[in-house]
């Protein structure tokens, strides 16, 4: 998932999204404590992804504080 596929994405889809990563991402926690992980580089880029949604929404809440 890259930035310019979230930008596109309205506010309420993003906000899903990121309940969805989240959720992975608390998964995937529970696999590595458990030892059943396959693939280790899927945690990385679950944390990416949160951080790039929470960036695009703080972008969209910005412009939209500053248009109004």
């Amino acid at each position: 998932m890259n930035a310019s596929e979230l930008r596109d994405k309205t506010p309420d889809q993003l906000r899903d999204e990121l309940v969805n990563l989240k959720k992975e991402a608390f998964n995937l926690r529970f696999q590595q404590a458990g030892g059943t992980m396959e693939n280790t580089a899927r945690m990385r880029e679950v944390r990416r992804d949160v951080a790039r949604v929470k960036t695009v929404l703080n972008q969209k809440a910005a412009s939209a504080a500053q248009e109004g």
